[in-house]
């Protein structure tokens, strides 16, 4: 009984066997398979040329064009970042882009703002503010009225007008808008310094710190994706970005006593005065001196 047990094992491992070397013999060989990776390539988002205000980057030398792709790349994956400048520069730039045109600044400007605030009035943690980020004294230096009570920094146009004064001193003193560029950053003594003790007229021959040295890249490169942004994998549909909505313009040349009545008085509230006048940085308006301001009430989107 045990035998015949066995002799059935034997058989059913001898039958198995010869089922395997069949099928391994009908089967076809084994063929490697080729998994094509797409990879992103340099050209299919690094541009040929780029200038800043009329003035071409040396792409040509390889530190150069490296600074530049790493602008590229950070801002191409900064989503968030990206996107919402996209958005707002739709409301921004209508009011950014004359100013600078009447001033004879060029218009590749605007990306510094971009890079400097993300086109919002926003606070640095050495004190510059507004979407313009200047500093309490070089705001008054470019005719900004700064204080406690007003502060125009906030205050779009006034600081766009401030800015073009700061540049055409810039580009008078160095004759280059790349280095007029750097001056925002670094400042005019600290620009001026630089130069003269590395004996060099560009700022792409220039050694650097950091900040500085990416400051123009960084401007380049919005300006590359904010002109393209469907290469770069952006797009925002014209419902979607922000707009401008219209106001009238009520001139006060007197104090005001509490900014909420005021506000209920022209039909909004004081969350809306606030978010379209920015630059009244108090609950009242003191204005003994009896200056003219204009202050703008929305007429819708509220």
């Amino acid at each position: 009984m045990k035998k015949s047990k066995m002799l059935k094992s034997r058989l059913v491992v001898v039958v198995g066997l010869v089922i395997f070397v069949v099928a391994c013999q009908k089967a076809e060989p084994y063929k490697a398979v080729k998994v094509e990776v797409k990879k992103e390539k340099l050209a299919d988002y690094f541009p040929a040329t780029i200038n800043f205000a009329g003035e071409q980057a040396p792409l040509e030398v390889e530190d150069v064009k490296e600074r530049f792709d790493r602008e590229l790349i950070v801002n191409k994956n900064y989503h968030s970042y990206t996107i919402l400048a996209l958005k707002r520069a739709n409301r921004s730039f209508p009011v950014i882009e004359p100013i600078l045109k009447k001033n004879g600044v060029p218009d590749d400007f605007k990306y510094l703002a971009v890079i400097e605030s993300g086109l919002v009035n926003v606070v640095s943690k050495a004190g510059a503010r507004g979407v313009w980020q200047f500093m309490p004294q070089t705001g008054r230096d470019m005719g900004l009225e700064v204080n406690d009570n007003i502060d125009e920094r906030y205050h779009l146009a006034k600081a766009t007008q401030a800015a073009c004064d700061f540049l055409l001193n810039a580009k008078a003193k160095f004759g280059s808008w790349t280095l007029a560029a750097a001056s925002y950053n670094r400042g005019l003594v600290g620009v001026q310094n630089l130069l003269d003790f590395q004996k060099e007229t560009s700022y792409y021959d220039l050694y650097m710190n950091e900040e500085t040295g990416r400051y123009l890249f960084r401007i380049m490169a919005l300006k590359e994706i904010m002109n393209n942004p469907e290469k770069f994998g952006f797009e925002v549909a014209a419902k979607d970005k922000y707009t401008m909505i219209p106001t009238k313009k009520v001139v006060v040349n007197r104090s005001i006593a509490n900014l909420v009545t005021f506000a209920k008085a022209q039909g909004i509230n004081y969350k809306t005065l606030k978010i379209y006048n920015p630059w009244l940085r108090s609950i009242r308006l003191e204005n003994d001196s009896r200056k003219k301001y204009i202050i703008e009430i929305p007429l819708s989107g509220f």
